[in-house]
C-alpha cells in the first residue's frame, strides 16, 4: 500500500483498484433503511409529521398570544382550539357541499347524457360502427353452420337437469349495525386528528427542551452552529408556512366566489380543493382546475362556464404565483421545480394522498436541514434552488463548452445588479483563474486553449458597450481632484489676452486625454485580461495603448509610443507567483521609463502565500478596480506635477 502526503502534511490512504468505498456503500444502506421505515412506519410516522408542521404553523399565534401576558399553557390551548376549529369548519363545509352537489346532479343529468353521447358518437359510436360492418362483413363470408337437432325420447329424459337459482336473503341490519358503518369510514380520521392535537400540544409545550435535546443530540460540539440551523430552520419554515397558508386561503377563496359567480356548482368545495392542492406548487391547483374545468363541461350543453373556469384558474393562479408569493416570500420555496415534482411523486408513493400536500413541506425541511448539516449538503445541491455552479465557474464551464453565446447572456443578466468592473472582478477574473489553473496542469490542449481565447475575445467585444450599475471606484475624490486640477492647468496654459477664441484646447485635450501603456505577460490569458483592463481605462476617460509581450522586449527605449506614456501597466495572471520573467520586465521598465508610475497586477494573492506585492512593483493592484485607481491616482500625480511646470514656466 502507498502513502502519498498531502501539502497539509496528513497522509492519504490510496485504496487498491477495484475496492469499493465503504462510506459511499454506507450511505446507501441508510437511505435504504430510511426509505423502508418511511413505507412502513407512514402509520405512526405520519401523525407525528403533521404535528410538526402544525406546531410551526401555531408557533406565530402561540408567540403572539404570549406577547399579549397571556401565559404559556393558555396560549397553547387557544391556539390549538382555533386548528381544531378551523380542521372541523374546513370537513363540516367539504361534507356538506359533497351532500349538495350529490343531490344537485340530478338536475344535470339531462346535460350530462347529452354531452356523455356526443362524446360517444365522436369515439365509441365510430369504433362500433366499423366492428359492426366488420362482423356483418365476415358473417357474408364464412359458411353457416347448421343448428344441432334437439334430443327427444329417452335420450331427452337422460338429459341432465337445467340448475334452478337460489336467492339467499339477509336479515335486515339493527340500529347498531347501521350506526357502525356509518361510522367506521370516520374512525380513522378522527383517530388521526385527535393524535396530531395532542402530540402538538406537547410539541409546543416543550419546544425549548427539545431544541436543546436536538442540539445535544447533533451538534453539543459547536453550539453556535447547531443552535443557529435550528433557530434559522424553525422561523424560516414556520414563516414560510404561514405566508403559504395565507396566500393558499386567498387564492381558494377568490377561485370559490369566482366559481359561486359563473354557476359552477360545489364552488366552496372547489376553493377548497384549490386552497389544499395548492401546497403542491406547479401542478396542485391544475388538480382541481381540471375537476371543476370537467364539471362545468358536464353539466352545461355549452362550453362557456368551463372556458369561464379556466380563464379564473388561470388568472388566479397568476396573480398568487407572479405577485403575491414574491411580495411575502420572494416567490422562492427553496426548491428547484424538478425538485417539487420529484418530491410529489416520492412522498405520493410513500403516503398516498396526505403524502402529496406535505411533499413540498417535508422536502423544504430536508433541504434546510442539508444547508447546515455536512451529510446532507448533497440533499440541498439536488433538490435545493440555488445555482449548482458558482457565477465564476459557469463563466469558465460556457468557455470549455465553446459557448460564447450563453457567457455573453449570463454577463447581461448579472450586469442588470452589478457594474461592469465588478463583472470582470467577480466572475471573469475568478474564472480565468480557473482557466490558468487547467493550463498550467497541462489539461488543456492547444487547440481548445485557442478556442477559449477565441470565446474571451468575443466576450470582451460584445461587453464594449455594456451597461451595468455605475462603478462607484473607492477613489473618486482623487478623479475628482484631478479634474479640477486640469481645469486650472489649462487656465495657466491660456495666453493672457481678452480673445477667449486662441485658447490652446489641444493642449487641454492631451491633458484630459492621459496614454496608458498595457503590456501583458506572457501568460496563456494575459492578452486578454490586458484587454479588458484597456476597456476600463478608455471607460473611464483615458488613452490606452496596448503592446504584445514580445513588442515590448525588442522594443528599444526611445520608441514613441513607450516613451512618451505616463502610467505603465504591466498585466499578468502570473503577478501573484513572481515569476522571474516577470520581474526582469519590471526591472527593465524601471531603466527605460524611470519616471512612469508602474502598476502591476492582476491575481490576487497566490496559494503558497505569496503577494502580489512581491513583484517589488511600487503599486501592486490584485484586481481590475485596484488598477484602474491606481492609475487614476497617479493621474493626479501626473496632473499636479504639469500644473507645478505650468506655474514655473
Amino acid at each position: 500500500m502507498k502513502i502519498s502526503l498531502p501539502p497539509t502534511g496528513r497522509p492519504n490512504r490510496v485504496y487498491p483498484p477495484g475496492t469499493p468505498s465503504l462510506h459511499g456503500l454506507a450511505s446507501v444502506i441508510t437511505g435504504v433503511v430510511v426509505v423502508c421505515a418511511l413505507y412502513f412506519g407512514r402509520a405512526v410516522l405520519i401523525p407525528i409529521t403533521l404535528s410538526v408542521l402544525l406546531s410551526f404553523l401555531l408557533a406565530p399565534l402561540v408567540q403572539t398570544l404570549r406577547r399579549l401576558h397571556m401565559g404559556q399553557l393558555p396560549s397553547i390551548f387557544i391556539a390549538v382550539l382555533f386548528a381544531l376549529a378551523s380542521l372541523l369548519a374546513v370537513g363540516a363545509l367539504i361534507g356538506a357541499q359533497l351532500v349538495q352537489l350529490a343531490g344537485d346532479l340530478p338536475q344535470y343529468q339531462e346535460a350530462i347524457e347529452q354531452k356523455i353521447e356526443t362524446v360517444q358518437q365522436k369515439t365509441v359510436g365510430r369504433a362500433d360502427s366499423l366492428m359492426s360492418r366488420a362482423a356483418a362483413t365476415l358473417q357474408r363470408v364464412a359458411p353457416s353452420k347448421p343448428n344441432p337437432p334437439r334430443p327427444t325420447g329417452r335420450a331427452a329424459r337422460n338429459a341432465p337437469a337445467v340448475p334452478q337459482p337460489v336467492e339467499v336473503h339477509e336479515p335486515s341490519p339493527t340500529p347498531m349495525q347501521l350506526a357502525q358503518r356509518a361510522l367506521s369510514p370516520a374512525i380513522a380520521p378522527i383517530e388521526t386528528t385527535f393524535i396530531v392535537l395532542v402530540v402538538t400540544i406537547f410539541i409546543l409545550l416543550q419546544r425549548e427542551d427539545l431544541r436543546d435535546r436536538l442540539i445535544s443530540l447533533f451538534g453539543s460540539r459547536d453550539l453556535h452552529r447547531t443552535t443557529t440551523a435550528i433557530n434559522d430552520a424553525a422561523v424560516r419554515l414556520s414563516r414560510y408556512f404561514v405566508a403559504q397558508l395565507g396566500v393558499n386561503l386567498s387564492a381558494g377563496g377568490v377561485i370559490a366566489i369566482g366559481l359561486a359567480i359563473i354557476g359552477v356548482p360545489g364552488a366552496l368545495l372547489f376553493g377548497v380543493i384549490a386552497a389544499l392542492l395548492r401546497f403542491v406548487p406547479y401542478i396542485g391547483i391544475w388538480i382541481a382546475a381540471i375537476l371543476a374545468f370537467f364539471l362545468a363541461a358536464a353539466i352545461q350543453p355549452q362550453w362557456t362556464m368551463a372556458v369561464y373556469t379556466l380563464i379564473l384558474f388561470i388568472v388566479v393562479d397568476v396573480v398568487a404565483g407572479q405577485i403575491a408569493e414574491p411580495l411575502l416570500y420572494g416567490h422562492r420555496s427553496g426548491l428547484s421545480p424538478l425538485a417539487v415534482v420529484v418530491a410529489a411523486i416520492f412522498w405520493s408513493w410513500l403516503w398516498g394522498p396526505i403524502g402529496l400536500v406535505l411533499s413540498t413541506p417535508l422536502t423544504l425541511c430536508v433541504v434546510t436541514l442539508g444547508r447546515y448539516a455536512d451529510r446532507l449538503n448533497f440533499l440541498t445541491v439536488l433538490l435545493g434552488d440555488q445555482p449548482a455552479l458558482t457565477p465564476a465557474q459557469t463563466f469558465y464551464q460556457r468557455l470549455l463548452a465553446d459557448d460564447p453565446h450563453e457567457a455573453i447572456v449570463q454577463a447581461e443578466r448579472l450586469l442588470r445588479e452589478m457594474s461592469l468592473i465588478d463583472y470582470y472582478d467577480k466572475v471573469a477574473l475568478e474564472g480565468l483563474k480557473l482557466a490558468r489553473n487547467d493550463a498550467m496542469r497541462g489539461v488543456l490542449m492547444p487547440d481548445q486553449l485557442q478556442r477559449v481565447n477565441e470565446a474571451l475575445v468575443d466576450i470582451v467585444e460584445n461587453l464594449e458597450i455594456a451597461d451595468g450599475l455605475p462603478d462607484r471606484l473607492s477613489r473618486t475624490e482623487t478623479a475628482d481632484s484631478a479634474a479640477a486640477l486640469l481645469a486650472s492647468a489649462s487656465a495657466d496654459l491660456s495666453p493672457r489676452h481678452d480673445n477667449p477664441v486662441s485658447a490652446r484646447p489641444q493642449e487641454t485635450s492631451e491633458l484630459e486625454r492621459t496614454s496608458v501603456l498595457c503590456v501583458p505577460g506572457r501568460g496563456a490569458f494575459d492578452e486578454v485580461t490586458t484587454a479588458i483592463v484597456v476597456q476600463l481605462l478608455g471607460r473611464q476617460g483615458f488613452a490606452p495603448m496596448m503592446a504584445t509581450h514580445s513588442g515590448y522586449r525588442s522594443a528599444r527605449a526611445d520608441e514613441p509610443s513607450f516613451k512618451d506614456a505616463p502610467i505603465i501597466c504591466i498585466v499578468s495572471l502570473d503577478a501573484p507567483e513572481s515569476p522571474p520573467y516577470l520581474r526582469n520586465m519590471l526591472r527593465r521598465t524601471r531603466e527605460w521609463r524611470p519616471r512612469a508610475t508602474l502598476v502591476v497586477g492582476v491575481g490576487g494573492v497566490a496559494e503558497n502565500g505569496v503577494e502580489l506585492g512581491a513583484t517589488g512593483a511600487s503599486h501592486a493592484s490584485p484586481t481590475f478596480r485596484a488598477m484602474i485607481e491606481e492609475c487614476l491616482a497617479a493621474l493626479g500625480t501626473h496632473v499636479r506635477h504639469a500644473s507645478q511646470v505650468a506655474g514655473a514656466e
